[in-house]
């Protein structure tokens, strides 16, 4: 792959292909479905750290260096960050795969606070990294 930017970091989460209903007029992705698909990718490895459910408690400042284009795959990679008691930081990454090309280009990165969940909905301590 060519990249633009330096290499993603931590573990590519989710890959999907930004389509026509995704865009805007001007052919560019909102950035609400980028948010939502980093949103899907912390949750998926949240969940899997955490082994159970999760919810998002906090996004820390998203700005938008590059547009995703219809046709383009978001690649979405996630690490764990922290771990406290019942909440976890992920740094998430979206890179876009232009479409029909090998170029990468960082499109944002945010960090996203996970908070863990018991069977009532309650925050509940997340268990030791296996």
């Amino acid at each position: 792959m060519t990249r633009q930017d330096p290499a993603p970091q931590g573990e590519l989460t989710l890959r999907t292909q930004a389509m026509p209903s995704d865009a805007n007029a001007a052919g560019d992705i909102f950035g609400g479905w980028v948010m939502a698909q980093m949103d899907l990718a912390s949750g998926l490895r949240a969940a899997e750290r955490a082994r159970g459910r999760v919810v998002t408690a906090a996004v820390k400042e998203m700005a938008f260096a590059r547009p995703v284009k219809i046709g383009d795959a978001l690649c979405v990679y996630t690490r764990v960050e922290r771990v406290g008691r019942t909440s976890m930081v992920l740094k998430v990454e979206a890179w876009a795969q232009r479409y029909l090309s090998e170029v990468m280009e960082m499109v944002t990165s945010a960090d996203f606070v996970m908070v863990a969940l018991n069977e009532a909905g309650r925050p509940t301590p997340i268990p030791p990294e296996i």
